[in-house]
C-alpha cells in the first residue's frame, strides 16, 4: 500500500498533482506501486491528447523511469534564488541596443523646496527632487529626514499595515554617514540621505525578508540585494522592509491587509502594496517595487502614487524573490516622474549575476524636450462600451426565487460597474484632450490580437516551479489566502501543465514580442489606460510603463460594491504611458510634461480625517 507522500511523489513525476485528483485515481493507485495504463489516460485527458491503448506499454518504462529523475532533482533542494537555464529576451529580431551613457541631467529646484521647514512633517510629502534639494543645500538634514519617517511609519501602520520591519539602527547609522559626507562635500547625488522603504522581497542583511507569507516569518537570508546595494552607494537611507501580498499577490499578508491612505476601508492593491501606500501616505521618501504582471502598475493607480515598471531585462534581480524568472521586474514607486526617473538611474544595469539584465543606457534629461516623440493612443481601448443586458439562463417562470434573486445580483453587479465605468470615463476623455491642449499629435494604434490568456500560465508554472518544495512539503496550507485564485492551489493547479505546452505559449510570445518591435518602429510612447488588455501583453514583452495619478473622483462617485474594489468618491484614477523597449527614459519624459501640466501628484490623502 502507497502512503499519501509516495503517490504524490510518483503522480507529480508525470505532471499530475495527488492534491487535484479525484478521489478514485488515489484509490486506484494505492494498490500499484508504478505509473499503470490508467494513471497514463488521466494524464492525456489534462494533456488534452488521446493515447491509443497498444503504445501506453511502450511508455510505461519510460514513465517510470523518469520519475526517479524527478526525484533525483528534488533532492538538489534547490532555493528561490537559483535561476533558470535559459533565459527570456524581449529583443526582436536585429533589435541594436543603445549602451552610450551620458551624465544624468535633473531639474532645477522648485522655490518651496529653497527654504528650510517650519516644522520637519511640512515636507512629510515633497519629492525625492525636492527633498534632494533640501538635503543638499543644509537646509534639511538626513537625520531629521529619516527620524520623521520612521516617526511617520509608527504613527500611521495600524491604520494602513504597509510595514513589515522599520530597520531603524540601519537607518540611524547611514543618515547619520550622509550628513557627515555631505558636510564634507562629497555629495552623492539626488537620492543621497533620502529615505526610502524596500518591499520585503529584497534580501537584506540582518533583518527578514518575509515574502510577506505565512512560514516565512522569520526567514533571514545573508546577502543585500543588487538594488539595496546599488542605493546604499547613492547615499540613500533604507528606513523600513514594506508589505507585499502573500508571495506576491494581491495586498493580503501574513499581517494583515494594506490599506488604501485615501480610503483605508479599502485595500491597497498589489502585490508592491507597502511601497504604494506607504510613498502615498508621506511616509517615505520613495518605494521599491516589483512587478510580474500589475504589480507595480495596480497599487500605483489604487493610491495615487507615480510607478515605474521599467524594461524587463534593465534593473538585476540578485537577491529579490523570484515568481517568475521572465517576467520579473524591479521599479520605483514616487510621488512624480522624474523620481521615478532619479532612482531608475541608480539601480539598472548589469550585476554580473542576473543573466537577464542587458547593457543598455538610461540617460535621463529633465531638460529634454517631449514634442518630438512619435505618440500613439489606443483609442478603443479609451472608449466607454455600451452595457448589454445579462439573459437569463432560462426562463423567467421556470426560475426558483433562489435563482431569481442570484440572477437579480447579478444585473446589479454589473449596472454598478458600468456606472463606475462610466464615471471615470470622463477622466480618461479629459486626459486625451489635455495632452493634444499640449500640442500632442496622438496616432491611433491597436495592439496585436494574441490569445493572451493562453499564455498566462507560464507565469503560473514559472512560479510554481519557484516553490516547488513549498507544494510538496504541503507547507503552502501556512499561506494566509487560500481561495481558488490564491497561490496554493495556483501552483498545484500549475503542476498539471504540460511541458509540450509550456514551450509552445512561449513559441507564440516569441511571435508577440516580433509583432510588438513592428508596432513600436513608429511610436516612441503610447498612452494607455492603466488596465485591460496592454497590461497582460507588456508584461509578457517586457515594454515599459509609467502609471501616474489622473485625478481624484468627486463626492458624487458611484460608491464600490465592497471595500476590497478600488474607486469611490475621492480615490485617485490614474493614466498610463507606454514605451519602446529600453525607451524608458523618452516614456518618462512624456510623461512628466502631462504631470507637470496637471499637477495630480502634489495631492495627497489627510491621514487624519
Amino acid at each position: 500500500m502507497w502512503n499519501r507522500r509516495h503517490f504524490i511523489r510518483v503522480c507529480s513525476g508525470v505532471g499530475l498533482s495527488g492534491t487535484l485528483l479525484p478521489g478514485v485515481l488515489y484509490t486506484l493507485a494505492q494498490d500499484r506501486p508504478r505509473i499503470t495504463k490508467d494513471l497514463i489516460d488521466a494524464a492525456a485527458k489534462i494533456a488534452d491528447v488521446t493515447i491509443p491503448d497498444e503504445y501506453k506499454d511502450a511508455m510505461l518504462n519510460g514513465l517510470n523511469s523518469a520519475t526517479q529523475g524527478y526525484e533525483a532533482i528534488y533532492k538538489l533542494h534547490m532555493d528561490n534564488s537559483v535561476q533558470t537555464a535559459l533565459v527570456f529576451d524581449p529583443l526582436p529580431m536585429g533589435w541594436k541596443l543603445s549602451t552610450t551613457k551620458v551624465p544624468m541631467r535633473i531639474s532645477a529646484a522648485s522655490a518651496v523646496a529653497t527654504k528650510a521647514p517650519k516644522n520637519i512633517e511640512d515636507v512629510a510629502f515633497y519629492t525625492v527632487r525636492q527633498l534632494a534639494n533640501l538635503v543638499q543645500s543644509h537646509k534639511v538634514s538626513s537625520a531629521a529626514l529619516t527620524e520623521m519617517y520612521i516617526e511617520r511609519l509608527k504613527r500611521y501602520d495600524p491604520k494602513l499595515k504597509f510595514v513589515i520591519t522599520i530597520t531603524e539602527d540601519r537607518a540611524k547609522a547611514q543618515a547619520r554617514e550622509a550628513d557627515r559626507a555631505i558636510a564634507a562635500g562629497k555629495y552623492r547625488g539626488p537620492l543621497h540621505g533620502i529615505p526610502w522603504g524596500a518591499k520585503d522581497l529584497l534580501a537584506v542583511k540582518g533583518y527578514p525578508t518575509t515574502w510577506g507569507a505565512g512560514g516565512f516569518e522569520h526567514q533571514m537570508i545573508d546577502e543585500d540585494a543588487t538594488v539595496v546595494q546599488r542605493l546604499d552607494k547613492a547615499g540613500a537611507v533604507l528606513v523600513a522592509k514594506l508589505t507585499l501580498g502573500a508571495l506576491a499577490q494581491g495586498d493580503h499578508w501574513y499581517g494583515g491587509i494594506t490599506r488604501n491612505p485615501w480610503n483605508p476601508a479599502q485595500g491597497s492593491s498589489g502585490s508592491s502594496a507597502g511601497p504604494a501606500s506607504a510613498t502615498a501616505a508621506g511616509c517615505v521618501g520613495f518605494g521599491i517595487g516589483t512587478e510580474t504582471l500589475g504589480s507595480i502598475s495596480s497599487p500605483s493607480m489604487r493610491c495615487g502614487t507615480t510607478g515605474l515598471r521599467p524594461t524587463f531585462g534593465f534593473v538585476p534581480r540578485t537577491g529579490a524573490m523570484a515568481l517568475s524568472w521572465s517576467m520579473d521586474k524591479i521599479g520605483a514607486i514616487c510621488r512624480s516622474v522624474e523620481d521615478c526617473a532619479m532612482v531608475l538611474s541608480a539601480i539598472y544595469g548589469p550585476d554580473g549575476k542576473d543573466r537577464s539584465v542587458q547593457p543598455a543606457a538610461f540617460n535621463w534629461d529633465a531638460t529634454k524636450s517631449w514634442r518630438t516623440l512619435r505618440v500613439g493612443v489606443l483609442e478603443k481601448d479609451f472608449q466607454l462600451q455600451p452595457l448589454t443586458e445579462m439573459q437569463p439562463p432560462k426562463p423567467l417562470t421556470e426560475m426558483t426565487d433562489e435563482e431569481k434573486q442570484r440572477f437579480e445580483r447579478q444585473q446589479t453587479q454589473r449596472r454598478n460597474g458600468f456606472a463606475s465605468r462610466e464615471y471615470d470615463h470622463k477622466y480618461d476623455v479629459a486626459a486625451l484632450e489635455k495632452l493634444r491642449a499640449m500640442g500632442a499629435k496622438m496616432k491611433p494604434v491597436e495592439l496585436p490580437d494574441f490569445p493572451l490568456g493562453a499564455m498566462r500560465p507560464l507565469l503560473q508554472a514559472e512560479a510554481a516551479a519557484a516553490f516547488d518544495e513549498l507544494t510538496r512539503s504541503g507547507r503552502d496550507k501556512l499561506l494566509t489566502e487560500q481561495s481558488p485564485s490564491d497561490w496554493p492551489n495556483v501552483f498545484r493547479t500549475a503542476r498539471l501543465m504540460p511541458a509540450v505546452e509550456y514551450i509552445q505559449a512561449n513559441r507564440a510570445r516569441f511571435l508577440l514580442v516580433e509583432a510588438m518591435g513592428k508596432l513600436f518602429k513608429d511610436f516612441d510612447v503610447i498612452v494607455a489606460p492603466t488596465n485591460g488588455g496592454q497590461l497582460t501583453l507588456t508584461n509578457l514583452t517586457g515594454h515599459p510603463a509609467i502609471i501616474i495619478p489622473n485625478g481624484l473622483r468627486g463626492p458624487d462617485a458611484p460608491k464600490p460594491a465592497n471595500d476590497f474594489q478600488g474607486g469611490g468618491p475621492g480615490t485617485p484614477l490614474s493614466l498610463t504611458f507606454l514605451g519602446n523597449l529600453y525607451g524608458d527614459a523618452k516614456v518618462c519624459t512624456l510623461a512628466r510634461a502631462y504631470q507637470e501640466a496637471t499637477g495630480f501628484h502634489l495631492k495627497h490623502p489627510n491621514l487624519d480625517a
